[in-house]
């Protein structure tokens, strides 16, 4: 939960500054694609993190699954 409050930061800071890009004079359009190439990076950064904070919740409930699993067989007294 902690990383998509996190990519929400990312997306809302992005905003911002897409929103001062737009806002500049003609004499800032090279920082204005800088911004943008910025925004634009961190807008893919946050879909990675998002991705992988997705996949590590996945392996942590395979990891409790086999806990489970594991503890079933031990007080079975079964052990493969």
């Amino acid at each position: 939960m902690r990383a998509r409050s996190i990519t929400a930061g990312i997306a809302s800071l992005m905003l911002v500054t897409m929103v001062g890009a737009g806002c500049a004079n003609k004499e800032d359009t090279a920082a204005a694609t800088r911004a943008e190439q910025a925004a634009a990076r961190s807008e893919d950064a946050a879909r990675r993190a998002e991705a992988a904070a997705s996949r590590v919740e996945a392996a942590a409930q395979r990891a409790e699954a086999a806990a489970d699993k594991a503890e079933r067989m031990f007080s079975k007294h079964l052990r493969k």
